[in-house]
């Protein structure tokens, strides 16, 4: 039989590693891998033949951790995203607040903390360019909201306002609401602002969905299916892009687990997980947020932060879900076949994920439930052999893992010299055998897996001149691309992807250029000229 597609003239990166090999490919799976010479027989008058010219053919990229509909919403709002002053973000409000007057509240999102001295800009700069309508704009990072005085008069938020058991509002010096709503915080103002309506988010999974397909990514599991912090819930998008077939990609939805609650919301998960479920679209996941962000304090640690002075504080970050009631969760949830996806970033929240899918594991075995904690800046070099032993693996984020303004002025001064050389150990992971998967958290960073992958080989960013940063936990280039692609394929259950193989799913990507055969630092200047999904074309560079 004649193949649908073949691709040959480049090189095809197989679990072996590249190759010179053409790839055959017949209705939505891979029939043949193999010598050009002997597939070329393959090829008939209705073969679609794709010369790669020396371009490296490899497995689609899957995104293990990325929040779509709220990133295709907030590139359609008030986007600040990559803009490194203040200055710079408050023109931005004021540009986009002055083209839109028809519109009652200013939302949007993406600024950089560094902008703004400790990370927590002030009211008085938003009160300056948008006096008389509320604004609400989530940070890059999404565990801080930058609000204005209206905003938080409509919310009641004053001097005598309590901070929540789970945020923080930030406080000038006499104790006044400063303008900077820290986690749970950002709820008092976010469930005031405006739902976006149907229609909108299943217009921002679309538009996300193009532009995660033009970066070669053909399945991801949104990190969080659900309502929290006034996020935009994208089930029913999802639901409605899977029937009516716009869903091209195939997707892990994670549903969010309600850190307000206990058990008595499992049944509930578990009609979910059924209404939720149709054809591409599969809601196995829970989302389990244990901790926030060190950047703001709430990364939950084992020992103190430290204040400006290099001396320790009483903050030791805080646990959104009780650790002590968390095993039982955990066990439960791995007893119904869920899989559990955790954030957790410092060393205590890694350690209290570790330890509830001991728990689940010793009451009910070595399960392929395939627990996963994504974020892991900071590890605990006790904790890092568990991963392998317990079978969790290792969600990274490779792209945040080196020197930048965040990191170097609002992280490492605050963990100090030991637990900073802790953060995000990629290469010590693998070394001790932990699986290793790959994903973005976009919107608070870039989706280009090409560019995380660049980090993770580097560990520097793209374009970046900054010291290397902690140069031991790099890894190669095979093993950062297996990441994004087979060990995000492992999480997502999608075990006929994330290799090239006969039988295996076509879901391939064709890049403009082999990053094998480049300098390492030439890594992220590589792009995506293809990109198919069960065999049919998603994405083609407009050059390509």
């Amino acid at each position: 039989m004649h193949a649908d597609l073949l691709f040959t003239g480049g090189p095809v990166l197989t679990p072996e590693g590249p190759v010179a090999a053409a790839v055959a490919v017949t209705g939505e799976r891979i029939s043949a891998v193999g010598p050009a010479g002997e597939l070329r027989e393959l090829a008939g008058p209705r073969t679609e033949v794709v010369d790669l010219a020396g371009r490296l053919l490899l497995p689609g990229f899957q995104d293990a951790h990325v929040h779509p509909v709220p990133a295709g919403l907030e590139l359609t709002q008030c986007d600040l995203t990559g803009l490194r002053t203040a200055e710079e973000t408050v023109a931005a409000v004021r540009a986009y607040a002055e083209a839109h007057p028809e519109r009652a509240w200013i939302l949007g999102g993406g600024w950089s903390m560094e902008a703004f001295a400790g990370g927590t800009p002030t009211k008085e700069l938003l009160d300056a360019v948008v006096p008389d309508r509320p604004v609400y704009l989530p940070n890059r990072d999404h565990h801080g909201a930058w609000v204005n005085s209206r905003a938080l008069e409509l919310a009641g938020i004053g001097r005598d306002t309590p901070d929540p058991a789970d945020g923080r509002i930030e406080r000038d010096a006499s104790g006044v609401p400063s303008g900077t709503l820290q986690e749970g915080a950002m709820q008092l103002v976010g469930r005031l602002a405006p739902a976006a309506s149907p229609a909108d988010r299943l217009a921002a999974l679309l538009h996300a969905q193009r532009h995660l397909h033009a970066l070669g990514i053909t399945a991801w599991q949104d990190a969080l299916v659900g309502e929290f912090l006034g996020m935009d819930d994208p089930s029913q998008a999802y639901l409605t892009a899977a029937r009516d077939g716009s869903l091209t990609a195939r997707v892990v939805g994670a549903l969010w687990w309600d850190r307000e609650r206990g058990a008595e919301q499992i049944p509930e998960l578990v009609e979910k997980r059924t209404a939720l479920s149709h054809g591409r679209f599969r809601a196995g996941t829970v989302k389990l947020m244990l901790d926030g962000v060190a950047e703001n304090g709430t990364a939950a640690l084992l020992d103190p932060y430290l204040d400006k002075c290099g001396c320790a504080t009483g903050n030791r970050g805080k646990s959104f879900i009780d650790p002590k009631q968390l095993p039982g969760y955990v066990t439960e949830l791995d007893a119904l076949g869920f899989q559990c996806h955790f954030h957790a970033l410092g060393d205590r929240a890694v350690r209290d994920a570790l330890d509830a899918v001991e728990a689940a594991r010793a009451a009910n075995g070595m399960s392929d439930t395939r627990p996963h904690l994504a974020h892991l800046q900071v590890v605990h070099p006790d904790d890092v052999p568990r991963f392998a032993r317990l079978g969790a693996t290792a969600n990274i984020q490779a792209l945040w893992a080196a020197h930048e303004p965040q990191m170097d002025e609002l992280t490492i001064p605050f963990l100090g010299s030991e637990r900073a050389s802790w953060q995000y150990p990629f290469g010590s992971l693998l070394r001790a055998g932990a699986r290793l998967a790959g994903g973005s958290d976009w919107p608070v960073s870039s989706p280009d897996p090409l560019q995380g992958i660049h980090v993770a080989v580097n560990r520097v960013e793209p374009g970046g001149d900054a010291p290397v940063f902690l140069p031991g936990e790099r890894l190669g280039l095979g093993a950062a691309i297996t990441a994004y692609t087979a060990g995000s394929a492992y999480v997502n259950h999608l075990d006929d992807t994330g290799r090239v193989a006969v039988g295996a799913l076509a879901d391939l990507v064709v890049l403009d250029r082999d990053p094998f055969a480049g300098a390492p630092e030439r890594i992220a200047d590589t792009r995506v000229a293809h990109t198919y999904v069960g065999g049919a074309r998603v994405y083609s560079a407009p050059e390509a």
